[in-house]
């Protein structure tokens, strides 16, 4: 049997404590630590006997990390263990830019001999997936993607981030037709000006083009959801045949899904050659575990 792929998790917010359970149930990984700020302090106890530090260079042996911090601090993350030889995966979501990412770490990469998979969670990410394929079934049309009601944690990471914001809650509201609508709920700490935490915030460009509405409230943790959804539809024609409709649905914890793609994602990672990926660019095989063969028997 081939050695397991030796794991770090990078950031142990939301999406890093469903990361370790994702790679302690992968078949072909084993996790050999969990790089957080909070490594000097208490650890939460399903960390118990799983090595806690600040900096992945303290672990030996590392060969891939999901990189589960905050969108903004991707690149510095990923451009700094790529370049120790370590594959990176991470769930990077400003759509605009991603492409801006692919080009910047595709170097850092390939100098050192590794893989970095970006934007690897459920949208962009898996979405992505399905929206490629829905353009190959129906070459002309239109794609709209609905996400939520629900949760988003870039958003409200985004929201964190503004000055004199103490807790933030970011809901994304289908208005249809691939358009959406904020309700931003925040704490904010004492002493703090409401309205220029609700001006920067739609001054932000996670927010900047959608309508957003800006809630005080004064205990954002009782408004907490972590479920969330998308509505992905396309209407087009197929070898001249038109009126063909596809729906693609689903209802998720909002964390859970997005590490365990990316636990996925690392695992295609080890199967492609140097260099920087979205998903779209990887065989959807390689995101499976155990031997191919197999996976074609099953699944074709």
């Amino acid at each position: 049997m081939d050695a397991k792929l030796k794991v770090a998790v990078v950031g142990y917010g939301n999406v890093g404590r469903y990361a370790v359970q994702a790679i302690r149930e992968a078949p072909d990984m084993e996790l050999v630590g969990v790089v957080r700020r909070a490594a000097g302090g208490p650890q939460p106890p399903e960390l118990h006997g799983v090595p806690v530090v600040s900096d992945i260079r303290e672990l030996p042996g590392v060969q891939g990390a999901v990189l589960c911090v905050p969108t903004r601090s991707v690149p510095e993350y990923a451009e700094a263990i790529l370049r120790l030889g370590i594959h990176t995966v991470d769930s990077y979501d400003i759509h605009g830019e991603l492409a801006d990412l692919r080009r910047r770490l595709d170097p850092v990469a390939r100098a050192a001999g590794a893989v970095a998979v970006i934007s690897a969670g459920w949208d962009p990410g898996t979405d992505s997936i399905l929206r490629a394929m829905l353009e190959f079934m129906a070459p002309r049309g239109l794609t709209y993607t609905n996400f939520g009601p629900g949760m988003s944690m870039g958003h409200t990471v985004a929201v964190k981030a503004i000055p004199g914001v103490r807790k933030a809650l970011s809901v994304t509201i289908p208005a249809g037709m691939g358009v959406h609508k904020r309700a931003v709920y925040v704490e904010l700490e004492p002493g703090a000006d409401f309205a220029a935490v609700e001006a920067a915030v739609k001054r932000d460009p996670y927010f900047a083009k959608d309508e957003t509405r800006v809630i005080q409230v004064e205990d954002v943790d009782r408004l907490i959801d972590m479920g969330h959804g998308v509505l992905l539809e396309r209407k087009g024609a197929s070898a001249g045949a038109e009126n063909q409709l596809f729906r693609f649905d689903m209802r998720i914890n909002n964390p859970a899904l997005t590490a365990q793609v990316m636990v996925a994602a690392l695992r295609a990672a080890t199967r492609q050659q140097p260099g920087c990926y979205t998903l779209i660019e990887i065989p959807v095989v390689d995101f499976l575990p155990g031997d191919r063969e197999e996976w074609i028997r099953r699944l074709v």
